[in-house]
């Protein structure tokens, strides 16, 4: 084989893995283990585009580099196999969610494979599957079975609590819970019957039923999470979204709260990542009050951080949701009351928390009383108060917050200065420093010792007390949706029971269509005779998109098992993913959950790791270069980009595949779509140049390069390597096929060391020099650097540098080509298993040991001298750097090249600048 056939070459060393199980791992090794983990994909009926496998290749280069380091390394593959796309078309065709997404997945796969990466195929998952989402339903089980025990600061069994509501009610119970659980003695719980104990027992439980306000998406027919909702309409597919109450599975991810907050500090991730989880724990510590209602019994709750500013109250504001605006709305103020909760609850939580500018409200007619100053204020409504935040209410202290600042000002509220500082006539002022004013019994302390004087007076006057809080709330458990796991429950007298654990797993029943059925429940609720014993009805709606990945790191450990989720002996062995690289997109989703059931597991003691992810990597997103053409209105003609500014045009997106080095393909445009068939071109230099612009991949853009395309045209090793090279992983980077060709003639390079035109391996077993010691020691320092620090782009201009160094020093050396063989396997895996067999090698080369830098090969022990006469440079001279004068001269004075240009004349001196310069006077 005289040239590089890399199409040959890859499917063969593809072939080899697979028939070897070459990256097969086990749970039994003595080596140090190491846990690789990409996000696992959503298997789409697109398949992959060359953005997609950038964080794969990445933790690919990681894996291969461990292996050679001596590591155990677990580095599995999986699909995220539920979801709405396949859903969607299920409703669209009748086709069954199952066919398309087995499908995808092949698709899928074939385009992993392609690549070459070193999956330990074995451990495949889906989350679709039966026996993965068996496991799935009984985490679900032991969550309904705990409750959270502040005291203790863990889960526990519902049992034991049992047990103390039986001896002594719940009064001294400090446990997480619904806030409107009732105080009950042990005598009332055990005069409840079976169905108020369930009741009672679903306010504490980690999962529960209850009436929550939700994001409802009709199109798709189900419920959204916050974080898939976008400016009011849903992620995928834009369609429109409303607030509404539903009965909901619920998870009490807040009990969690203090637990995850301080966990981000054990875990090397991100900081921008942190602060985002940070942010939507949202941890604040002050004082929750009681604001009475004139004329009413009921009391308006708020929580504030600053009850220093107690005084500067001018008004409360409430959530649109929130229970009490329909009850204190005045006839009055009744019609514009509920004309604005009906335009509000269609407007997102995250849309109403950015959109500052916009200011809206109504006064609800109605009045509350501070409970410190006992001021009559407003009560008013606006849709900056979030019923799902705090208390969904808030005192209003205009002075010295911004929003509520703009409130006031745009509807003539007074603004009191309560803190000495700012000027309140231009703004508010948020300081958290300078003494009180105007404020009764708080006048002249400083904000912190007024915080501290504000909760003591509450809590005396029995009015409020000091509060920790969190701004995340309880997440919500349910779809409307048939492709999701089955929650493991039914009902009896409306209250929900598990099924039982040797039932699991409750599969999928068949149904007639994908939809509702017509008196709005959903799709599970056409099953004919899907009930549990064949008498109670089972939940109909399925678990969330995001059940299945919360833990699915843990099963890759043990894929097979039937018994256990995992063995607990191989748990203790891999324990946690050493290195998770995937999307920033999952900060406030996947991984918040994820660690949330990883903290639940390790309270029951099935998990060793409090925290599942010790490293992260968010990968940056290669952009789309967009191509465009020129269309002059009113015609079919397409001017050339150098020439667009003589017409009127308007720019069209264009096929990538049909543009190359920014110049269209003239025909194949026309065979693009029927409307160009009679295209007319005006062209520059007889050419068409199209314009360019960087944007995200997709398809609407017809920007999407496929990854198989380029495999087959330049290999998957060129891929690769060109993946890595296009900038720093955790950056942002412009994809350019055009650029790949540099990295395909390095492959070529490389590959020429070996072999003469003939296809002959000409490699010797020659003592290298100290020459090529240095380029091969040098490299191997960058390389080991590089990859330990994730800085992969930098290694390939490396491995460029030292294959060129090698060219210009005919390097054929056993010694140095197989080191370097080793060190580029990583990236280039296909084509170093090549010429590592060719070497005479039986084992994959991933058996291979990583070659050890030695710091002696870089030390330089010579020095070439530029030698001058008479100041002109006329020679080079190499000498040791501790070489005697004496010897340097006489060698000088002996050299031809140097004595040429003395004519004749005998020198006067020889000045030697040790390290810099030799100069011979004459």
């Amino acid at each position: 084989m005289s040239e590089y056939n890399f199409n040959q070459i890859e499917k063969k060393w593809q072939r080899y893995w697979e028939e070897n199980q070459t990256f097969k791992a086990t749970a039994t090794s003595d080596k140090p283990k190491y846990y690789a983990l990409d996000m696992f994909p959503y298997p789409s009926g697109a398949g992959l585009h060359v953005g997609h496998p950038l964080g794969y290749i990445a933790s690919d280069i990681v894996s291969r580099y461990k292996r050679l380091k001596g590591f155990n390394v677990l580095h599995p593959m999986g699909f995220d196999a539920f979801g709405l796309p396949a859903e969607q078309y299920a409703i669209q065709t009748g086709q069954h969610p199952a066919i398309t997404t087995e499908e995808n997945i092949k698709r899928y796969v074939e385009q992993l494979k392609n690549i070459g990466f070193s999956y330990d195929w074995e451990r495949e998952i889906r989350t679709s599957e039966p026996n993965y989402y068996k496991w799935t339903q009984w985490i679900f089980m032991q969550l309904f079975n705990s409750y959270y025990n502040y005291s203790t600061d863990k889960a526990e069994p519902i049992d034991a609590l049992v047990r103390v509501f039986e001896l002594s009610g719940n009064e001294q119970v400090n446990a997480a819970c619904d806030e409107d659980t009732p105080a009950f003695s042990s005598v009332d719980w055990n005069n409840f019957n079976e169905q108020q104990k369930s009741e009672m027992l679903l306010k504490y439980r980690l999962t529960y039923v209850a009436e929550a306000v939700v994001n409802w998406c009709p199109a798709l027919g189900t419920v959204l999470a916050n974080d898939e909702v976008v400016g009011g309409v849903s992620e995928r597919g834009g369609y429109p979204v409303e607030r509404k109450k539903m009965r909901q599975w619920m998870m009490r991810i807040t009990a969690y709260a203090e637990r995850l907050l301080q966990g981000l500090e054990s875990i090397d991730w991100p900081e921008p990542v942190k602060e985002m989880q940070r942010n939507w724990i949202g941890k604040s510590v002050g004082a929750e009050l009681d604001f009475a209602i004139e004329g009413a019994e009921d009391k308006i709750k708020v929580f504030t951080t600053r009850i220093d500013t107690i005084f500067g109250v001018s008004f409360v504001v409430l959530a649109p949701e929130h229970e009490l605006v329909e009850q204190i709305t005045t006839d009055a103020q009744r019609a514009a009351v509920e004309e604005y909760v009906n335009v509000a609850k269609n407007r997102s939580e995250r849309e109403r928390m950015t959109d500052v500018k916009t200011v809206s409200g109504v006064f609800t007619g109605a009045y509350a009383i501070n409970p410190l100053s006992g001021d009559k204020v407003q009560i008013w409504i606006a849709d900056y108060v979030l019923a799902g935040y705090g208390t969904g209410a808030v005192m209003a202290v205009p002075g010295h917050d911004s929003r509520d600042y703009a409130f006031a000002r745009h509807f003539g509220l007074p603004i009191p200065q309560v803190v000495e500082g700012g000027n309140i006539a231009e703004e508010a002022y948020a300081g958290k420093e300078g003494k009180i004013i105007n404020s009764g019994f708080l006048n002249g302390l400083e904000v912190k010792e007024a915080i501290k004087a504000g909760i003591a007076r509450a809590e005396e006057l029995g009015v409020g007390k000091g509060r920790t809080q969190y701004r995340m709330r309880d997440a919500v458990f349910s779809r409307q949706r048939y492709w999701g796991e089955p929650v493991p429950v039914y009902y009896k007298d409306g209250v929900p029971h598990l099924i039982k654990e040797e039932e699991l797993p409750l599969e999928l029943p068949k149904i007639d269509a994908y939809l509702p059925t017509e008196t709005g429940e959903p799709p599970l609720g056409r099953a004919l005779d899907w009930k549990y014993n064949g008498k109670y009805e089972y939940e109909l709606s399925t678990m969330p998109g995001w059940a299945g990945s919360s833990w699915y790191w843990y099963r890759y450990m043990d894929p097979q098992n039937d018994k256990a989720f995992a063995d607990k002996d191989i748990i203790e062995y891999w324990r946690s993913v050493d290195l998770y690289i995937g999307g920033s997109e999952h900060a406030t989703g996947h991984l918040l959950y994820s660690r949330f059931w990883n903290k639940f597991m390790y309270d029951l003691g099935v998990v060793v790791e409090q925290e599942p992810f010790k490293k992260l990597i968010n990968q940056g997103m290669i952009q789309g270069r967009s191509n465009f053409v020129y269309r002059i209105n009113g015609t079919n003609k397409y001017v050339s980009f150098g020439l667009k500014e003589q017409y009127e045009t308007s720019p069209l997106h264009v096929d990538v595949n049909i543009v190359e080095n920014d110049v269209l393909d003239l025909e194949a445009f026309k065979n693009w779509r029927p409307e160009n068939a009679d295209a007319e071109f005006i062209l520059e230099d007889g050419k068409y140049n199209v314009g360019v612009e960087i944007e995200k991949m997709s398809k609407s853009k017809y920007n999407v390069v496929n990854p198989d395309d380029l495999v087959e045209k330049m290999g998957a090793d060129t891929l690769r390597m060109y993946e890595m090279f296009l900038g720093p992983l955790e950056q942002f980077k412009p994809w350019n096929t055009n650029g790949m060709d540099g990295v395909h003639k390095f492959l070529k390079k490389y590959w020429k060391l070996f072999f003469d035109k003939e296809g002959n391996l000409q490699v010797t077993d020659e003592q290298p020099t100290a020459e090529e010691l240095k380029v091969l020691h040098k490299t191997i320092r960058k390389v080991e650097e590089d990859i330990e620090r994730f800085s992969f782009n930098t290694s390939v201009p490396t491995f460029m540098i030292c294959v060129n160094e090698l060219s210009q020093l005919k390097t054929k050396k056993r010694a140095i080509l197989a080191p370097l063989t080793i060190l580029l396997s990583s990236y280039a895996p296909h084509i170093t298993e090549e010429i590592w067999q060719k070497l005479g090698h039986s084992e994959s080369i991933s058996h291979a040991t990583f070659p050890e830098f030695k710091e002696e090969y870089l030390v330089e022990n010579t020095f070439e001298y530029p030698v001058s006469v008479n100041g002109k440079t006329r020679s080079k001279m190499t000498f040791a750097l501790d070489a005697p004068r004496e010897e340097m001269e006489k060698a000088v004075l002996a050299d031809e090249q140097v004595t040429k240009f003395f004519e004749g004349k005998a020198p006067k001196k020889i000045i030697i600048v040790p390290n810099k310069i030799i100069n011979v006077v004459v």
